[in-house]
């Protein structure tokens, strides 16, 4: 029997049972779930216990696969793990939590369901909140950034982006207008960070291999421009390895301009700091992070960035039954030689979070102490395209081939379930054998397009 340090009675009709409410279904939240259906397999089958976790989505992204799936190396469906396949043991439900009342322990959120009746949010109550929300793209208020760019977080942008760069080449190919031509080869990338580095070096390797396929349009006429208002670029990586990975992108013509930032965006043209102008259609954002909103919507205490304040044991600081872990918690390092500082925002440490999490939660069920996160710095691996890369690994500096590969082993061994590890390892050796893919099927992201055209309803132009 389930021994909770609480009272029961807080689920609705169920007072014998102890409900565990997980916010999020990214990284800390499938695999805390899955932590806990594997540590409270007996109780769940004796009805003692039940694992809620709310997601807007019905899969995890594991989004170090995501440049990959950009540049055609892996299908999209192989980036995601669904859910209600990995979490059987748990009930899963579609929707967005909109607001947490944790001192009447209970969370409000919609579902589709919800909003195509008309009705408002529900309520859902809880005795054990685990706070798993992530992070959101974090913008500044730059002329046209809202209108033109697109950002570099989850599987529809990052297949949205390899189309639009698809798109843009049959359009430079097809035009007679040099300015057109030159807006439609010019790719800005902010944010020299993995996730902006990344995609641009595996797009760029994409463009310059699909380029031989368009009678008129050869590798240096593309412009690709990566801005970055620090003065270094993946910092992870050490600031050895970050200066190659200037040098190789700058080999690669790539236009490198690091201490700038973007001023303006407006009327598809890309304006620096530093005075440039580029006429561009591609505007990719990837300068940084923020928690989701649904944080400030709580009573949970929060620091100056707005993360959860929590504790070595990932406890929310202050407050009981409720947890957090990930981009959304501000999780000491206790690892550090220097007071105060937090564990990174990154999956690394979200994946051995939630592992100790889950972990917690049980003992906690069962009156017994709790563990504190720990962790040894295992190091960082970045790809640069195809057969390139760099890699700071237990102290190793890797670059070229040998990071590259260090790069995919590392993520195979991280990415979840041995179904999906097969998939991407199967999909790896068959493009080493076969060709790229450089078809663009961005009319998959307006389906209905052809239907309302041959029923005589012409659709809006979306803006390219």
């Amino acid at each position: 029997m389930v021994k909770a340090a609480i009272s029961r009675g807080t689920t609705p009709g169920t007072p014998d049972r102890v409900r565990v409410l997980v916010v999020g279904g990214g990284y800390v939240g499938m695999y805390t779930a899955l932590r806990l259906q594997q540590k409270l397999k007996a109780e769940l089958k004796r009805g003692e216990a039940e694992i809620v976790v709310i997601t807007p989505d019905p899969y995890m992204t594991y989004q170090p696969f995501l440049p990959e799936a950009a540049a055609g190396s892996i299908s999209p469906r192989h980036v995601v793990v669904p859910l209600r396949r990995v979490l059987d043991k748990c009930r899963v439900v579609i929707g967005e939590v909109v607001s947490v009342n944790h001192a009447k322990r209970t969370a409000t959120f919609s579902t589709l369901a919800t909003e195509e009746e008309g009705a408002g949010p529900v309520d859902i109550a809880y005795d054990e909140l685990v706070m798993a929300p992530g992070s959101i793209a974090r913008t500044l208020p730059i002329p046209g950034l809202a209108d033109h760019a697109i950002g570099f977080k989850t599987v529809e942008e990052a297949i949205g982006l390899r189309n639009h760069v698809i798109e843009q080449m049959d359009i430079a190919s097809s035009t007679r207008d040099p300015a057109l031509r030159d807006a439609a080869l010019t790719f800005v990338f902010v944010g020299g960070g993995y996730a902006g580095v990344e995609a641009l070096a595996e797009l760029e390797d994409m463009a310059r291999y699909a380029s031989r396929y368009y009678h008129n349009i050869k590798p240096h006429d593309m412009k690709w421009i990566l801005v970055e208002a620090m003065g270094r670029i993946l910092p992870e990586v050490g600031a050895q390895m970050g200066k190659y990975t200037v040098g190789e992108l700058r080999r690669r013509n790539i236009d490198v301009r690091l201490e700038t930032r973007l001023e303006s965006c407006e009327d598809r043209v890309a304006v620096l700091s530093d005075g440039s102008r580029f006429p561009t259609r591609t505007v990719v954002w990837t300068a940084g992070v923020k928690p989701h909103p649904v944080l400030a919507a709580s009573d949970l205490p929060l620091n100056e960035r707005g993360r959860l304040k929590c504790t070595p044991e990932l406890t929310v600081e202050g407050t009981t039954h409720a947890w957090g872990a990930g981009d959304a918690a501000a999780v000491p390092d206790v690892t550090a030689e220097e007071a105060g500082k937090e564990c990174a925002p990154n999956a690394q440490h979200a994946v051995r979070q939630a592992r100790v999490l889950g972990d917690n939660i049980v003992a906690s069920l069962h009156e017994r102490p709790l563990k504190r996160y720990t962790h040894a710095y295992v190091g960082s691996v970045a790809s640069l395209g195809l057969h390139k890369g760099v890699a700071h690994v237990y102290g190793r500096k890797l670059k070229g081939y040998p990071a590259w590969f260090m790069h995919r082993v590392y993520h195979l061994s991280r990415v979840p379930t041995f179904n999906r590890k097969s998939r991407v390892l199967a999909e790896w050796t068959l493009s080493g054998l076969f060709k790229r893919e450089i078809v663009s099927l961005g009319s998959l992201e307006h389906p209905r397009a052809e239907f309302e055209l041959a029923a005589g309803h012409k659709p809006p132009k979306e803006s390219s």
